[in-house]
């Protein structure tokens, strides 16, 4: 677990450490670049604006160092060129074509101010505005060859000449240098009409410098960043899994035998920390369930050694004097013995969660047999009240066991009678009620009734009393139906047992 950790934590933090490198590195090439190409672009516009004012090419003062610049004329011929481009060919064909603008000879402008033409008459003005044929707002001089571009898209200079609206930019290696530039291409039309390509070039060595070493500082640095977030997920998640460590070691020696012990619990509220706690949940239970078994294995041996050692005697001295054998006595003992049997079998397959096919039972009739059932050997009268045609939801042989139960405990501790009545409560539920008029239960002692081999009345002969199971096998009987079983006090003074079961299935 701790290696998957490992590895996952540095995937994880290996992917976003590239994602995040790429992104710097975009961004970091995106602004180099772009101040590249804003110096480029200044460099070409300005050389392009001394053209278009009418400065011949060869006369332009061109930058040197870092910035290079080319002029192309039209027919591909470079006329002017920084020293480092001196001989070399145009550098490449990618500046726009240049804006269509309107050309003007030297005498055709004519400014007209505001002072002389309130000065003047009407008809001298008329005379000189009408070989102009313009308007005050447009700004741009006519010619007899016009072509209609926007102003604000081209510069156009005094002398008739334009700079180009469009601008391309293209990284180019000079020749002889071996150095990448950021060239802007830009065209220009001089006053005369010649068309040039005007090329600035920006040197990109520091931008690539920079972007290089950011590059290697990034690359040489994510190793080493990568082994520590490994050791640190590493050294965390260990620390983490001490407690499960120590609980697994305390499990193997709990395994051994002793279920009395319990797992160390982490002081941190974690999910090991329940998890821990859970587990000694399951250990309470477990070892009260162990606890409760061999309590019940010693008790069943006990009870079963009695009524044998008994039956044993009455036979060995039936063997030597015959004439002594009481079979009445011996018929009762081994009945007893196969009772007893009987409700140790019947909650072993209880606990070992043995559920047979549960049906509609008629509960009315099931109760009215139970009674007569036994009547011959009451001890007590039995004064029976009965709702009919009552049904449950259930197994039949163990209902009848429990109401069989609930029966012979009453008739047990009786002193003049027992009474049943049986009726229903609503639309879900049925109830039972078996109440006596003996001593009654004390109310500390109502849960522990119905654990296994409880017997309260501890002075009685263990003729008289039972082996302490059948108010177990009740509350076994009725957990298996989900019902519910508990003790009040009766009206007659004793005790009463009230259980409910459901009619229907769930």
């Amino acid at each position: 677990m701790r290696a998957r950790a490992t590895l996952g934590a540095t995937l994880v933090v290996a992917v976003a450490l590239v994602a995040a490198g790429v992104l710097v590195v975009a961004l970091l090439r995106d602004n180099l670049f772009g101040r590249a190409e804003l110096t480029a672009e200044v460099g070409a516009r300005s050389v392009a604006s001394q053209i278009a004012s009418g400065t011949a090419p060869s006369a332009i003062e061109l930058p040197d160092d870092d910035e290079l610049v080319q002029i192309v004329d039209a027919a591909g011929t470079v006329v002017a060129a920084s020293d480092d481009l001196a001989g070399a060919d145009a550098l490449g064909d990618f500046a726009p074509e240049p804006d269509p603008v309107e050309t003007t000879s030297p005498a055709a402008p004519v400014e007209t101010s505001d002072d002389a033409e309130s000065d003047d008459d009407d008809d001298d003005g008329q005379d000189d505005d009408s070989d102009d044929d313009s308007d005050d707002d447009d700004d741009t001089p006519a010619s007899g060859d016009t072509a209609a571009t926007p102003a604000a898209e081209t510069t156009t200079s005094a002398a008739g000449g334009a700079v180009g609206s469009r601008i391309a930019f293209e990284t180019v290696t000079v020749p002889g240098e071996g150095e990448h530039y950021r060239f802007a291409a830009l065209a220009a039309t001089a006053p005369d009409g010649a068309e040039y390509r005007v090329y600035s070039g920006t040197s990109l060595a520091t931008q690539e410098e920079a972007i290089n070493s950011v590059e290697a500082t990034m690359t040489w640095a994510l190793a080493p960043l990568l082994l520590v977030v490994a050791v640190v997920t590493w050294l965390v998640v260990r620390r983490a899994l001490k407690p499960v460590r120590a609980i697994q070691t305390k499990l193997i020696e709990i395994t051994g035998g002793d279920l009395s012990q319990r797992v160390p619990v982490p002081a941190s509220r974690d999910e090991i920390h329940s998890l821990a706690r859970t587990t000694n949940m399951t250990l309470a239970a477990l070892d009260a369930a162990v606890a409760q078994q061999r309590r019940f294995v010693a008790d069943a041996s006990h009870e079963l050694r009695s009524p044998l050692a008994i039956l044993r005697t009455q036979l060995e001295i039936a063997r030597e004097h015959p004439e002594l054998l009481d079979l009445d006595a011996t018929l009762g003992d081994v009945t007893r013995l196969q009772d007893l049997a009987t409700d140790l079998l019947l909650l072993a397959r209880l606990d070992a969660g043995e559920r047979p096919p549960h049906v509609d039972v008629p509960f009315t009739e099931l109760v009215r047999e139970e009674v007569a059932r036994r009547a011959a050997t009451d001890r007590v009268p039995v004064r029976l009240e009965v709702e009919e045609d009552l049904t449950v939801w259930g197994v039949r042989g163990h209902l009848a066991r429990a109401v069989g139960n609930l029966l012979a405990n009453a008739q047990r501790h009786a002193e003049a009678g027992v009474s049943v009545r049986l009726a229903g409560v609503d639309e879900a539920w049925v109830r039972l009620e078996v109440a006596d008029d003996g001593n009654g239960v004390p109310q500390g002692q109502r849960r522990r009734i119905f654990d296994r081999f409880v017997r309260l009345d501890e002075s009685r002969s263990r003729d008289e009393g039972g082996a302490g199971l059948g108010l177990a096998i009740v509350q076994d009987v009725v957990s298996e139906h989900q019902g519910r079983v508990s003790v009040l006090d009766a009206p007659e003074g004793g005790a009463l047992f009230r259980l409910e079961l459901r009619r229907n299935g769930w």
